[in-house]
């Protein structure tokens, strides 16, 4: 019964974690593409919903990349046939962050990306380096070693958090946030 209470108020934690940054702005962060393109987050992403998936650490950006082709089908595949037309218009943004003495392999991170990944998925990969100690602050994200998500509205305010490996509930959830 103890390990049951323990459970509940651990998981009970996790969300009153997420729902802390629910409505807040996301923060500014400068980050890159693989062709060292900036990107301004959330500025150059507003008057459109958009999906952003942060890691931290290698064992997190192995979670992220579980989401890579759930998300690309469900919010970056253009629909064809009778169903062109009918997908999401979301900007879309999975971003390793390299921070510390990590910072020094953002140009190869880049390269091996650019070898192995997909090249569909490459617009939608960005890399940030830098300090992360006020995005911790203030996505409230102090487990390194999963991956973090959220769902900005058009004007870049948090409407949606969540964390982990992908789950279908969780796309679900995602899916919700976005058409609300």
């Amino acid at each position: 019964m103890k390990n049951l209470l323990t459970l509940l108020v651990f998981l009970a934690g996790i969300q009153i974690t997420h729902a802390q940054v629910i409505g807040n702005p996301f923060p500014d962060m400068e980050a890159e593409t693989v062709e060292d393109k900036k990107v301004n987050l959330p500025t150059d992403t507003k008057g459109k919903y958009t999906l952003l998936g942060l890691a931290y650490s290698k064992k997190s950006e192995e979670e992220l990349n579980t989401w890579f082709s759930p998300v690309y089908n469900k919010f970056i595949k253009k629909a064809t046939g009778m169903m062109a037309g009918m997908g999401y218009d979301v900007n879309v943004y999975f971003v390793p962050m390299f921070t510390g003495v990590n910072a020094a392999a953002t140009g190869t991170a880049k390269k091996k990306a650019l070898k192995n990944v997909d090249p569909v998925l490459l617009p939608y990969i960005l890399f940030y380096k830098g300090e992360l100690k006020a995005y911790k602050e203030a996505l409230d994200f102090e487990k390194k070693d999963i991956p973090y998500f959220f769902v900005l509205d058009a004007e870049g305010k948090i409407v949606y958090a969540t964390s982990g490996r992908f789950s279908e509930a969780k796309l679900g959830e995602l899916e919700d946030s976005i058409e609300d």
